[in-house]
């Protein structure tokens, strides 16, 4: 497949965790007039707003989708709108509704107007019952226990069904939790790695959802965002795969966290409460191998524990001394 030029990027889910940072960074780089922003119902900080163009639509309604992109010469569509796994598990078929079929609208739009590419994430709630936890192999069996998993693990289907049957650039790669000092978390199992320093900062105590031993994989939020565009610029006759790339940053059990926090936060104290979320972490992998993301597009993290909690720290410390922790 020839390598064509990315100039016009839609991003859709850009007020979501992932998407509003991503969509920043995307405009840092190609302009801010070059990233359209898109969101469905949840209104966008000012800094989003203002930063470069918005339009409201929703990846569920193929003809608004199709004039977005037709009013903006759209050519690459990165598709962050999801339903995550706790909200998923609570409304299944929205999830299904939102993951599933809007992405298929955005695949379809790039066979039809034969756009430059498209991205959408996937993420390790394609693992469940069967896979190793430990170094979770990029090739494994796919047997997810939430309706965010199994849709998911469609999406990656679909992305290689499409790359395969119609030659679109479809891509895609697994994250694993997020963890962000500028934006809240969406209503996934692995928001206590986000909840838990703001808690530390402004009550000097947290309630956790899952068990002090949960070992998940993580990830801070600017590797985040810099794999996902290393990604999206990778030279496309180069990848083996294309829309179930693992990736890994950093793994550890709450426990090791609470355990980073208190280094700084001496005061510090974490219970535990484990709930509905428990059972759906103890599925997923403690780390994954990410060896084919190194080696088809030169993925490399950059933070581990203790540099991420030193920078949340002190992001979030200076946000609370100025009265505007969650902005």
């Amino acid at each position: 497949m020839p390598k064509k030029e990315i100039k016009k990027i839609l991003v859709a889910g850009s007020v979501g965790q992932i998407g509003s940072e991503l969509t920043l960074a995307l405009r840092a780089k190609y302009g801010a007039e070059n990233v359209v922003a898109c969101g469905r119902k949840t209104k966008p900080s000012k800094k989003l707003k203002e930063s470069g163009p918005f339009e409201w639509a929703d990846v569920t309604d193929p003809e608004k989708l199709k004039t977005v992109c037709q009013k903006h010469a759209i050519d690459t569509i990165i598709n962050m709108a999801a339903i995550l796994s706790a909200v998923g598990e609570k409304n299944p078929q929205l999830a299904w509704h939102v993951n599933v079929t809007g992405l298929i609208n955005t695949l379809e739009l790039a066979r039809e107007l034969d756009l430059t590419q498209v991205l959408c994430p996937s993420s390790i709630a394609v693992f469940g019952a069967g896979c190793p936890r430990v170094d979770t192999p990029q090739e494994t069996v796919l047997k997810p226990t939430t309706m965010y998993g199994v849709s998911k693990v469609t999406g990656e289907l679909l992305c290689d069904y499409y790359v395969r049957r119609y030659g679109v650039d479809a891509r895609g790669l697994r994250y694993p939790g997020i963890i962000s000092a500028e934006t809240l978390p969406g209503g996934g199992t692995t928001d206590y790695a986000v909840e838990i320093y703001y808690k530390a900062i402004e009550e000097r105590k947290y309630t956790c959802f899952v068990k002090e031993d949960t070992r998940l994989p993580m990830m801070y939020m600017p590797d985040c965002i810099k794999g996902t565009i290393d990604l999206m610029e990778a030279d496309f006759s180069k990848l083996d795969h294309h829309g179930d790339f693992n990736l890994g940053s950093m793994s550890f059990s709450v426990g090791e966290l609470a355990a980073a926090i208190k280094k700084h936060i001496p005061a510090f104290e974490v219970s535990y409460e484990p709930d509905y979320r428990q059972e759906i972490a103890d599925s997923w992998p403690q780390s994954v191998d990410d060896s084919a993301a190194r080696r088809e597009w030169g993925w490399t993290p950059s933070h581990n524990l203790d540099s991420m909690t030193e920078d949340m720290l002190t992001k979030l410390g200076t946000r609370h001394a100025e009265g505007r922790l969650y902005h």
